[in-house]
C-alpha cells in the first residue's frame, strides 16, 4: 500500500486523516499553513508535520484536503514529478490539478463537522482518475475506508453533488427556519424534532412513499392558509409556495 501525504489541516483533512490512520494506511505526513495545527495532527496520526510552503516528503499519493477555492493554487505549488495528486471535491473536475499527469478524485459524499472523527465505513466514496494505475491506487485506499466505493465521471459527480445539496443541505436549513419560526411565536422548537426524526427514518425506506402533508394530499385550502400565516415572512413564504407547487405538480398534475 502506497503512503499518503495529506495537504491541509481543516475539517475534511481532520476526518480523512483519522480514517486513513485507523485503517492502517501509512501517512507520509501532513502539511499545512497553520504549523501548530499541523503538528497537532501529526502527533495524532503518528507522522511528521510539514509547512505547506516548504520541502515535502515523498509519498505514493498526495491528497489535497483543502477548500475548492484553494485547489488550483495548491496544485500549482506542488512539483509535477509524476506522483498522483487527488482532490476531495465533488463539484470540480480533475483538470484543476494540472499540470500533474496522474490526477484523481476521492470524494466523500458526506458533510463533516468539527469534533469526534467520523466513521468512514458508512460514507460513500466516489473515485475517478486520469489513468488506470491511479484509479487502482485510489480504489484500494477507498476500499479500506468505506463499504461503498463508486467510480463516477465528472458529469455524474456534478449531478450527485446537486442531489446531495437537495437531500441534505436544504432540509437542514428548513428545519432551522422551522425552529426560528417557533421561537418567534413562543413555542418550544423541540416539539418538531420527533416529527423530523420519524420523517427522516421513514424516508430511508422510500422517499416517494413517505411524502405527506397538505400539498401531497392536494389540500390547497390548507396550503393557502399557511401562506397567509407567513405573510410577515416573505422569503420563507416564497420557499413554502415553491415547494408546495412542486409537490402539487408532482402528485396532482394538471389535466392535459
Amino acid at each position: 500500500m502506497e503512503s499518503v501525504l495529506i495537504l491541509g489541516t481543516g475539517r475534511l483533512a481532520f476526518h480523512l486523516g483519522h480514517a486513513l490512520y485507523r485503517s492502517g494506511v501509512v501517512l507520509a505526513g501532513v502539511a499545512g499553513r497553520d504549523l501548530a495545527r499541523t503538528r497537532e495532527l501529526a502527533r495524532e496520526w503518528d507522522c511528521t508535520g510539514f509547512p505547506l510552503n516548504g520541502p515535502l516528503p515523498e509519498a505514493g499519493l498526495r491528497v489535497l484536503a483543502v477548500s475548492d477555492d484553494a485547489i488550483v493554487h495548491l496544485a500549482a505549488l506542488l512539483q509535477a514529478d509524476g506522483t498522483p495528486v487527488v482532490h476531495l471535491s465533488g463539484t470540480n473536475p480533475m483538470d484543476l490539478l494540472r499540470p500533474h499527469v496522474h490526477r484523481g478524485v476521492l470524494w466523500p459524499v458526506q458533510s463533516f463537522s468539527p469534533g469526534v472523527p467520523m466513521d468512514f465505513t458508512e460514507v460513500p466514496l466516489v473515485v475517478d482518475a486520469t489513468d488506470e494505475p491511479t484509479l487502482q491506487l485510489l480504489g484500494g485506499i477507498a476500499g479500506r475506508l468505506s463499504r461503498t466505493v463508486v467510480r463516477l465521471p465528472f458529469e455524474q459527480r456534478q449531478q450527485l453533488h446537486v442531489s446531495a445539496v437537495v437531500a441534505s443541505n436544504f432540509p437542514v436549513f428548513l428545519l432551522r427556519e422551522a425552529e426560528r419560526l417557533l421561537v418567534k411565536h413562543g413555542i418550544d422548537p423541540q416539539l418538531v424534532l420527533p416529527l423530523w426524526k420519524a420523517s427522516t427514518h421513514k424516508a430511508m425506506d422510500g422517499a416517494d412513499r413517505s411524502v405527506t402533508g397538505p400539498a401531497r394530499r392536494g389540500d390547497r385550502g390548507t396550503v393557502e392558509r399557511h401562506l397567509q400565516l407567513l405573510a410577515d415572512e416573505p422569503e420563507l413564504r416564497r420557499a413554502y409556495a415553491a415547494l408546495s407547487d412542486l409537490i402539487l405538480h408532482t402528485y396532482h398534475p394538471p389535466a392535459p
